[in-house]
Order: structure tokens, then sequence, then C-alpha cells
């Protein structure tokens, strides 16, 4: 190798222990800023988690001073609302008190002044009968009726009830009241009915489909419509329909020939069947104490006294005729016989 050669090879390792000089700095360089950088970071997110953590706080600390005032404010409520029950239930009591009648009520609505004048609303004196626990919802009904025609709100309407309950249902109330510290009229209503009602039968439409008619068609159509009112939802040709199937036998037929398109019209075609076979049972019927009869085709009845009776047997005749009794014996003739039962 040459001088020049030499002396070229050492200025290259010179240049090259320049170049990784300067790569070794911008690589410390670069690892500075990288640090700087991360340590930037950390520090804002320090900061975030720092102002999170105080708002997270504060919301809490609001959360439970909004607990706080909402826990005054229902304990406020609920002490307005038992004064405003005691003053109703006061009130009411004084009303029952001075018209001497605790099953009337005479509920004066205050004067309403409007723009073009003042006019006096007075509420009617109605007799209205008190829950003795005996068919809770036909009371209800009625109530809901009272109040209706009286335009009553629904936060008097608790209070004007329990003047209307026996002394066995007003002890229910009050251990209601001290169930619930907040009572409206329709948890009134589903307790009530939950507490009162028969649960010894099955569902209202359980027994609506399995009534049979009994008595009368007047006090069958009663029972019917007691348990139609609380079935729901049944149309109305099913409801025709299980109404007819409930009559007796020898109306079922008749009704249904009819084909009602109303509960209404199938109510009065059985009544007017019942009529007819009253009515046709009165002209076959006999009197056989006068020894007559209404329908001439049947043969006139016999007497027979207990003297006959007992002659007849002395002597072994037959009690329908005169001939000898005998084992296997047929009268010759059908007669017809009643026997007349002297009062000692």
């Amino acid at each position: 190798m040459t001088h020049e050669e030499e002396e070229e090879m050492q200025h290259d390792i010179s240049k090259l222990q320049d170049q990784v000089q300067q790569l070794s700095l911008a690589q410390k360089e670069t690892e500075s800023k990288m640090d700087g950088l991360k340590k930037g970071i950390e520090a804002k997110m320090d900061c975030l988690k720092k102002g999170v953590e105080a708002k997270m706080n504060d919301v809490e600390a609001k959360m439970d001073d909004l607990k706080i005032d909402l826990k005054t404010d229902m304990e406020e409520l609920k002490i307005n609302m038992n004064k405003l029950l005691q003053e109703r239930a006061t009130n009411g009591e004084r009303v029952v008190k001075e018209t001497h009648d605790e099953n009337k009520i005479n509920v004066n609505h205050d004067s309403v002044d409007a723009n073009v004048g003042s006019k006096t609303h007075h509420i009617p004196k109605i007799d209205m009968r008190k829950f003795d626990g005996k068919d809770p919802t036909t009371w209800i009904l009625q109530m809901e009726q009272f109040f209706d025609l009286n335009n009553m709100q629904n936060t008097q309407k608790v209070c004007i009830e329990t003047l209307y309950l026996e002394p066995n249902q007003f002890i229910w109330y009050q251990w209601l009241c001290s169930r619930k510290h907040f009572i409206t009229w329709a948890i009134f209503m589903e307790e009530l009915i939950g507490h009162y009602e028969d649960t010894k039968s099955n569902t209202f439409f359980s027994q609506l489909i399995s009534l049979k008619q009994k008595g009368s068609i007047t006090e069958h159509i009663e029972e019917f419509q007691k348990l139609n009112i609380r079935v729901k939802y049944i149309p109305e040709e099913h409801r025709i329909d299980v109404f007819i199937g409930s009559l007796k036998d020898n109306m079922q037929h008749n009704v249904r020939l009819w084909e009602p398109d109303s509960l209404e019209k199938a109510f009065r075609l059985a009544r007017k069947m019942e009529n007819k076979i009253m009515a046709t049972r009165k002209h076959t019927t006999h009197n056989y104490k006068d020894g007559s009869v209404f329908a001439t085709s049947l043969p006139q009845p016999i007497r027979l006294t207990p003297q006959k009776l007992e002659e007849k047997r002395a002597k072994g005749l037959c009690y329908s005729c005169d001939s000898k009794y005998t084992k296997g014996h047929k009268c010759a003739e059908k007669n017809l016989f009643y026997i007349d039962c002297e009062e000692e």
C-alpha cells in the first residue's frame, strides 16, 4: 500500500468516526427530547386526573346535599299530608254529627268567583251505604258515581270514603295507613279489593262461564250482570253465548232460535220465555180439591178416604178397583185417584 493510500484510508476512518459521534449526539438529543415530552404528558395527565377527581368530589357533595334536601322535603310533605288528612277527617266527622245521620253526607262547595260573576254549587244530600266488607267492587263503583256527581278531586276521595267504612273496615284502613306513608285513591281501591274480594272462588271469568240459572230469570240476570261488569276484553257475541248457555235447558233452545245480537235482547227474550212458561203452567194446573180438572182430556179423579182404604185392605180388594188383589194383579181400567187426609 502506498503512502497516499494510507493517508486516504486514515482520512475515511476519521470521517466515519466523526459521523458516528454525530449520530451518538443526535441519539442523546432525541432521548432527551423524549424524556422531556414524557414528563410533560405525565404532568398533564396528573393535572387532568386531579381536576376530574375534584369535579367528582364536587358532584358527590352536591348529590349528598340534594339527598338531604329531598329527605327534608319528603318529611315536610308527609307531615303536611297527615295534617291535611286529619283536618279533612275532623271536618267530615263534624258534618256527620251536625246531620245526626252517619249514613248521609252534606259537603258544600265554596263559591267560585269568575270574571263574569260568582256561582255557588251545592252538593245534594245522598244516602250512601257503608262498606261492611262485602262486594267491594260494587261499593267502589257506587262511590265513584258519588265522586263524579260532586266533582270530587282525587285528593279528597280517600278522606270522604273513610266516613263510609264500618268500624271493622275502618280498623283495616288504619292498618293500611301504618304500612303506607301516602295513600292515593288508586292505591286504596287496589288494596281494598285485594283484601276483601272473595278469595275462595276462582277468577270472575271462570265464575261467569260456570254460572247456571237456579232461580227466576230476574235473579239470574242480576247475578250475570254482577260478574259481567268485572270481566273485560270479551267480545259481545261471546258474552251472549255464555249467557244463553247459563239458562235452564227448557229456555236455552228457544232463546237461541231468535239469534239475539246484544245482551239486552237476550235478557228480554229470556224474560218473555219465562213468562210464557209460567202462563202455560197456570193453564195446566189441576184443582183436585174441588174434583175438577182444567185439562178435559184427563180422567176425573176418584176420592179415597182413609176409611175406604182400610175397608179395601180388610176385604183384600185392590186399592184402584173393586177386584180381588192377587200377586201380578192388573186393573182393567186406568183411573186417577187422590187421597183425602183428614186432620185430627
